[in-house]
């Protein structure tokens, strides 16, 4: 009784982090309100329009792009206002007979780009986590209904039977397989473990080769997509008579393959429809009353993360409105000197933190446990009925699946004798016409929408009163592949600006729809992130407009002299103190802040501007969405250039010519602003500009080190040609203004007199 009265899960908050950020929001925001005030007074002044001052309209857009970041910097705040941690504790939930059960569903689309052997063992990972064989039940959507998968699954379950035992007999932490053989990981085992542990790597070396000869026998080097093809259910039962296993009568979780009818005629919503899929068939075959969501390549690393998840699903005050529980995405592949970002320290140690203490943060498209009956749209009030054909407008025409609802206990009686005896035909819940005239994508499932389908869902989730609490234990519950070459990286990144973008440009955006459904700081979250890819609009004009001011000695920041000159000062260094100081608090170091200042502005001249145009011409409907799976193949050559800190610009011109073009834009107004200050002087009113276009060049050394090399990496000549038009179009252009503007402003003066 005492066990059981002791709390499953503990909050923290930390007083004195708190006092900091709120601290540094008042005398921050104090400075920005300062600097806004020294900006719009500009438009009331008289000498305005005198010759010698920058033109109203250079003026207009840096208040523009200054007043959109501080606007932003305010709606980020949300995220410092009150972050938590938490801890779980699995030793104290019930014995194993009273546990929920789990369904686990994995999502591929492609065994090119994400290998079918790395799959298999996310697979088989998942079905060693530390949790009742019998309460624990896998599922594999393959988009790409390849034969190889369904052959590996099947390879995988034969494996399986050897691996879980040998995992459980030793307690093996890492129960991924190739990873556990990789890392070496030591145990402290009974006699036998050594000689075991060879048997059983000699039995994955098979099983790798059985996929891998399958593969080379059937596809040769590349496989062919097939975007239209039938349904596929198949539960998995393996092909082996293993004597060793069958002595072991290990009971083993149920492993299922699941690859929906896809046709030309008809949207499949990307990676939410998948798994809307993967929510009907496993809610006909084993109903779990909650699900953990995996995508392919991000494998199970500790096997306790589903008694951790079930800590906070089973806590009495949190449970009633808890939806999902969020682990962090940590990665195997990220080099120490993690020159593009792809740790993502921000938002997992970060802002999610900081959601937790509001609401709760986002699902994060991979490593969380949601409650299934979140994600179904309950058409009953309490007191209310409803008929057969209400409910079928919303989950569709199975009966079988209506049936299987965890809420089917309170249905009329009148329904449940309509419903009848079910059937085990589940195929016709993977068609493509299933969903047609359903509320699923809508109101039920994944959402449909945006091709971030985990940003939009959990909004919803949100809106709806749901809650969500982050979990994030000392080791990696999860361990993925993260994206460790710029193109990858960029095309990725794109997609996501793209997916935030088209919720906020939508009738769900967050600003609009938030507000009147959650707390103000929460729907302050959701917005900062939804218009995050913004970011563009004042970076590419700070990164512009002062530049080609400069370089026809045009000030545009207050002359050294000025009170003000120390204000903008202050809080350029204050917004960089204060991510230096998150950075270093996190344990790490000055160069991975340097690094995450850097792939920020790249984003912003890249990532996010496409992204941001991307959504707008979905949404008007003059491109259609897309989704290309990022690769999960390591390149030797790319990898080591990742390693030793090099960027690969091998990427597209598209992605080349803005970056490249801005850096040498910065180039030459440095030096054109040096020259101009020892010649002619004004240093005192030119300074800001001349530290800006420094700050940018320093940022931009990788790029400036890309043109001058001569390896395979480096920035090709003809990229480096275009992008030096462009930048020469935008200061001419940029310089015809000032000059035109300066003629007028002689000719109105000479009029006067």
């Amino acid at each position: 009784m005492e066990h059981r009265s002791r709390p499953l899960n503990l909050c923290h908050v930390d007083p004195k982090l708190i006092a900091v950020n709120r601290a540094h929001m008042l005398i921050h925001g104090a400075a920005l309100l300062i600097l806004i005030h020294y900006r719009a007074s500009f438009f009331f002044a008289e000498e305005a329009s005198s010759p010698g001052q920058p033109t109203t309209l250079a003026w207009l857009i840096i208040f523009l792009g200054e007043l959109t970041l501080s606007l932003t910097w305010l709606l980020h705040q949300a995220f410092r206002w009150r972050p938590v941690s938490r801890t779980a504790f699995p030793e104290r939930l019930p014995g194993d007979g009273e546990l929920p059960s789990i369904d686990v569903l994995v999502c591929t689309a492609d065994p090119d780009k994400e290998p079918t052997v790395a799959v298999m063992n996310t697979v088989i990972s998942a079905m060693a986590l530390d949790y009742p064989p019998e309460k624990l039940h896998v599922y594999l959507s393959d988009d790409g209904s390849s034969l190889l998968t369904l052959h590996g699954m099947r390879e995988a379950y034969d494996f399986a039977r050897r691996w879980l035992p040998f995992c459980k007999r030793y307690g093996l932490k890492t129960r991924c397989p190739k990873a556990y053989f990789m890392d070496n990981e030591d145990v402290s085992a009974s006699v036998g473990y050594e000689s075991e542990k060879e048997e059983v790597k000699e039995k994955y070396e098979l099983f790798e080769a059985h996929i891998n000869g399958y593969r080379n026998r059937n596809y040769g080097e590349s496989w062919d997509g097939r975007l239209d093809h039938p349904s596929t259910i198949e539960v998995i039962h393996g092909n082996s008579s293993d004597e060793v296993v069958q002595a072991d009568q290990q009971q083993m979780p149920l492993l299922v393959y699941v690859s929906r009818e896809k046709r030309p005629s008809y949207p499949h919503n990307f990676k939410a429809g998948a798994l809307n899929v993967l929510l009907r068939v496993s809610g006909v075959i084993s109903n779990s009353p909650y699900v953990l969501v995996l995508d392919c390549d991000m494998y199970c690393n500790d096997p306790s993360s589903a008694r951790r998840a079930i800590c906070f699903h089973l806590d009495p005050t949190l449970s009633p409105s808890l939806s999902f529980v969020q682990f962090p995405q940590s990665f195997h592949n990220i080099s120490k000197n993690d020159i593009y970002d792809s740790k993502h320290r921000s938002p997992f140690g970060i802002l999610w933190c900081g959601m937790d203490g509001l609401q709760g943060p986002l699902i994060s498209g991979t490593g969380f446990y949601v409650k299934r009956e979140s994600l179904y749209s309950k058409p009953m009030q309490e007191g209310t009925t409803a008929n057969l054909m209400d409910l079928k407008a919303i989950f569709g025409h199975s009966n079988e699946f209506i049936k299987h609802l965890h809420w089917s206990d309170k249905l009329n009686k009148n329904i449940l004798s309509e419903l009848g005896a079910v059937c085990r035909d589940t195929e016709h819940l993977a068609s493509c016409h299933y969903e047609n005239g359903t509320k699923w994508g809508q109101e039920v499932g994944f959402k449909y929408g945006s091709v971030t389908e985990d940003f939009f869902t959990s909004f919803a989730l949100h809106c709806k009163g749901w809650k969500s609490v982050y979990c994030c234990p000392s080791r990696p519950q999860f361990l993925g592949a993260s994206t460790t070459n710029l193109n990858d990286l960029l095309v990725q990144i794109t997609r996501w600006s793209s997916g935030w973008a088209q919720v906020g440009f939508s009738r769900f955006s967050p600003p609009i729809y938030g507000p009147w459904r959650m707390s103000i700081l929460q729907s302050m979250c959701y917005t900062e992130l939804a218009f995050f890819p913004l970011y563009c609009l004042p970076l590419c004009c700070l990164a512009i407009i002062p530049q080609i001011c400069l370089f026809n000695g045009v000030p545009i920041y207050p002359e050294v002299s000025s009170s003000l000159f120390l204000v903008y000062c202050f809080v350029f260094l204050s917004s960089l103190s204060k991510h230096l100081y998150e950075v270093v608090v996190s344990g790490h170091s000055v160069r991975t802040f340097i690094n995450e200042q850097r792939i920020w502005m790249i984003h912003s001249v890249t990532t996010y501007l496409y992204g941001s145009i991307n959504a707008v011409l979905t949404k008007t409907g003059v491109r259609r969405a897309s989704f290309l799976p990022t690769s999960k193949v390591a390149d030797d050559e790319q990898m080591e250039m990742y390693e030793k800190g090099v960027f690969d610009f091998r990427t597209s011109i598209v992605f080349l010519a803005p970056m490249v073009a801005l850096v040498m834009l910065s180039m030459a107004s440095f030096v054109g602003g040096i020259v101009r200050v020892l010649v002619l002087g004004g240093w005192d009113k030119l300074l800001g500009q001349i530290a800006l276009s420094f700050f940018i060049l320093v940022m931009g050394y990788p790029v400036i080190e890309g043109m001058v090399r001569s390896d395979k990496g480096r920035i090709p000549l003809s990229a480096a040609v275009q992008s030096a038009l462009l930048s020469s179009a935008l200061l001419w252009l940029g310089s015809a203004l000032l000059v035109y503007r300066e003629m007028n402003g002689r000719r109105a003066s000479y009029s006067w007199y």
